[in-house]
């Protein structure tokens, strides 16, 4: 499989869960500006939509968007644990996380990396993020996972989308529960790895 991918966007999620899950794969990167690859793949013949991540198989066949990679991803290694099996409630609820992460979390950082957003727009923005970290701080609780004490690729999402506080200068302070979350995950192997892959890590 290849992954096409550019570094610390969303599609670190399914670099984390690749090497979660224990799967060969190599990595091509994709330029922004340019939109070919590093490999010379003019990337819009890849993908149209012009995103990432996509995810090229086995057979040539490529996958999009995100949250379907990852369960893609998590199919190919069950024994990885990174998805409930499929048809089961615990599934349906990993189904619930992604597409939270997705709509009201991914979607709500989005805009504050425009450095045209207006500073009534930013605030905007950052209300309704305090309100995510509200639920997410008391989903976890004492959990050590947003699905109890097992790692799932919700939680490669939400670490990547989680991290980009920094960057966007939004302060995590007040919810220290998701700072620790955030510490917890980083120091994951595979996740150490994927981030040194991607240059984010010495």
């Amino acid at each position: 499989m290849k992954l096409y991918y550019v570094p610390g966007v969303c599609s670190l999620a399914a670099h984390i869960a690749l090497r979660e899950a224990g799967l060969d794969f190599e990595l091509d990167k994709m330029d922004r500006e340019s939109r070919r690859t590093a490999s010379g793949e003019n990337y819009l013949e890849v993908n149209p939509k012009g995103s990432v991540p996509a995810l090229r198989l086995n057979n040539g066949e490529v996958l999009t968007e995100g949250a379907v990679i990852l369960q893609y991803i998590a199919d190919q290694s069950p024994s990885s644990g990174l998805a409930p099996p499929a048809g089961t409630l615990e599934r349906y609820r990993l189904a619930e996380w992604l597409n939270y992460i997705a709509t009201e979390v991914h979607k709500q950082f989005s805009p504050l990396f425009s450095p045209k957003l207006p500073p009534e727009w930013r605030e905007h923005q950052l209300n309704l993020l305090a309100k995510r970290f509200d639920y997410l701080t008391q989903h976890l609780g004492s959990k050590t996972y947003l699905i109890g004490e097992r790692f799932t690729m919700a939680d490669a999402y939400l670490f990547v989308v989680l991290g980009w506080s920094p960057r966007l200068k939004v302060d995590l302070g007040p919810w220290p529960a998701l700072t620790e979350y955030l510490g917890r995950i980083a120091a994951r192997p595979a996740v150490q790895a994927a981030l040194k892959a991607e240059g984010l890590a010495p």
